[in-house]
């Protein structure tokens, strides 16, 4: 087995570090440093600038938009990213729903939704957990009524991340009360700044304002939202969390982390040794 990076990928190992350093915002980088809270726009200018590159969607095909890397180009970048601290992109539009959109979707959807996570125009949210449905996800109550070409959706959900900034949410809601839990729910997509969609802060124990609960009532959303057929939207989400728990191990991110913490461990001192030498 060859374990060392070939010759090609040595020197895209170098464009990408050479991208990064010369591409990645200073300001940015400051309100890292200073460890300040992200913004929206803090996000999104590195979003753009991946987007303008063709580099913002690695894993995605080519025909949608993806990089047509190889296991080991997308690898290479991941590490890349880690050791220069770069921000992570938001996951929700990427990794979870845009895989989702041109797996499942209609052509049309595929050409309404896909460009504007690509650019970054469209900040998503996922409208999944409920009060009473977090493990147990399959026994959500969040419903939606069919009312000619539109669901009438009424519900809530809980810890909805960054949905303060959100222009969608990909939302899980229960369109047959009388069939098996996981057959009876349907995936919709919902514009976040639709009347009867409500958006209240979870403020956590560290005072930060990163999760919310979403209220919907009476929201009315098209037909034409819903992505895969009515009540089969447990397949969409299955599919979604497989792309989710495969991109939330950030393993490069961790790695950085822990060498991180080595570094401290061995700069900062205990007594007479430094933290690294001490066990306990």
């Amino acid at each position: 087995m060859q374990l060392e990076f070939s010759p090609e990928e040595i020197a895209f190992q170098q464009e990408v570090r050479t991208f990064i350093a010369e591409n990645y915002p200073e300001n940015l980088r400051s309100v890292q440093d200073e460890g300040h809270d992200l913004s929206k726009e803090d996000f999104l200018s590195w979003h753009r600038i991946l987007a303008k590159k063709g580099w913002i969607a690695p894993a995605w095909p080519v025909e949608y938009g993806g990089t047509g890397w190889t296991a080991t180009q997308r690898f290479i970048w991941s590490e890349e990213l880690a050791a220069a601290d770069c921000v992570g992109t938001m996951p929700f539009g990427l990794s979870m729903v845009g895989p989702v959109i041109y797996t499942f979707g209609t052509p049309e959807q595929k050409a309404q939704f896909l460009p504007g996570i690509l650019s970054g125009d469209d900040w998503w949210c996922q409208g999944y957990s409920e009060p009473g449905a977090g493990s147990d996800l399959a026994s959500l109550r969040t419903k939606a009524v069919r009312d000619g070409d539109h669901y009438v959706v009424n519900g809530q959900k809980t810890w909805t991340t960054m949905a303060q900034h959100a222009d969608w949410g990909f939302f899980l809601v229960r369109t047959d009360s009388d069939a098996k839990a996981q057959e009876g729910i349907s995936f919709l997509l919902i514009n976040m700044k639709t009347p009867g969609v409500t958006v209240r802060p979870i403020i956590t124990l560290g005072g930060e304002h990163e999760v919310n609960e979403v209220w919907l009532e009476d929201v009315r959303v098209p037909v034409a939202n819903r992505i895969y057929e009515e009540n089969k939207g447990w397949t969409c989400a299955k599919f979604l969390l497989a792309h989710e728990r495969t991109g939330i191990a950030a393993v490069a991110r961790s790695k950085r982390g822990v060498e991180k913490i080595k570094s401290i461990a061995r700069t900062e001192q205990d007594g007479d040794r430094p933290l690294i030498a001490n066990p306990f």
